[in-house]
């Protein structure tokens, strides 16, 4: 019997194919960033809702709502967070005060995702932005 994706399980991804592509990513990332950044998917997901799709995107995994969304990773000694718009870092600085954050990345121990909440409003504010773009 195949494991259910997290997606799938949720009921909030479009694409499933998109999500394989993660979990294939996800299996690959030791722990504890494999929990990680599974937290992170979680939030992203319920942010985000049925009309978001995930993907992978530069190498990473990403989700697409009205275009490209946000991109999370693994790396040796962090995991980032990209919100695909720079300005948002600064629109959510004093919340990602305790962060190492640059142009369009914010970094946290691999051990720590970003909380939830944080994640949700800045997910939120993405979609806002593509929503607006798609209508211009």
């Amino acid at each position: 019997m195949k494991k259910a994706t997290l997606a799938e399980e949720t009921g909030t991804a479009k694409s499933t194919a998109g999500a394989v592509a993660v979990e294939q990513y996800l299996s690959a990332v030791p722990e504890p960033a494999h929990s990680t950044l599974a937290k992170v998917r979680a939030a992203v997901l319920a942010a985000a809702g049925p009309e978001a799709t995930e993907t992978i995107s530069y190498g990473m995994p990403a989700f697409r709502y009205k275009g490209m969304l946000v991109w999370y990773a693994a790396f040796k000694d962090h995991c980032s967070f990209f919100p695909g718009n720079s300005s948002l870092i600064d629109e959510f600085g004093e919340e990602l005060a305790g962060y190492s954050t640059a142009k369009g990345t914010i970094r946290f121990p691999v051990d720590k995702p970003l909380p939830a909440a944080l994640i949700r409003k800045i997910v939120r504010a993405r979609m806002a932005e593509n929503e607006l773009r798609k209508k211009a």
